[in-house]
């Protein structure tokens, strides 16, 4: 990934509450000279390896399974918030339009995981995911019976990726002027939507960070 050292995320615990946050993440791997792109909800374990660890699963039918364990790198795309910037918005003249975003890469060799493995993912994943439904109550694996579940996981292929290397961009207008930051982010808050208020709450707080 292209960052320029002024959008540069060089933190390894805010790469990885980004990572926690946009945890749906697209797994990009190799085969047969060809790359696979897949879409997946990740787990990330900070403190397994020097970046982290992250896990996750897929269906035993997707071939992109079939590169792991082989010593081939890949990659997992994380991408936060994200939008359109107009250069009417700007307090300067003679602008152009731009993209901001928020973007994490982390690199790795992933690994087939073993069946106790396995299902300690999928419990954590649902159990992640369940809590964020409260009140509602908890769906759990074992609702299913072991004989479902032992069906359910034959049919996936569990796996985890110790992250060798993490890239972090936050492009979030830093190299433009405090004016111009603060009358963009006041127009995107005056787009609305929820995706708008968090990209202007992140061009804000980026700005002053390095003020």
């Amino acid at each position: 990934m292209y960052v320029p050292r002024h959008f540069e995320i060089d933190d390894v615990a805010r790469c990885h509450d980004l990572i926690e946050r946009y945890s749906f993440g697209t797994l990009i791997v190799t085969i047969d000279g060809r790359n696979e792109a897949t879409h997946l909800p990740f787990l990330l374990d900070r403190a397994a390896g020097l970046n982290g660890t992250l896990r996750a699963h897929l269906a035993r039918a997707n071939p992109a399974w079939k590169s792991f364990g082989e010593g081939r790198e890949a990659l997992v795309v994380f991408l936060g918030t994200h939008g359109y910037i107009s250069p009417d918005w700007y307090e300067s003249e003679a602008q152009v339009p731009t993209w901001n975003y928020v973007a994490v890469h982390a690199y790795g060799r992933p690994r087939a995981l073993g069946p106790v493995e396995t299902r300690d993912v999928l419990d954590r994943l649902s159990a992640l995911h369940e809590a964020a439904l409260l009140p509602k109550p908890i769906w759990t694996l074992g609702k299913l019976g072991a004989e479902r579940i032992d069906q359910l996981a034959r049919a996936i292929v569990a796996f985890e990726i110790p992250i060798d290397r993490l890239e972090g961009k936050a492009k979030l207008s830093q190299n433009r002027t405090e004016a111009d930051v603060r009358k963009a982010a006041h127009a995107l808050e005056q787009v609305g939507g929820e995706e708008a208020k968090a990209l202007a709450a992140l061009m804000t707080a980026a700005k002053k960070s390095r003020s």
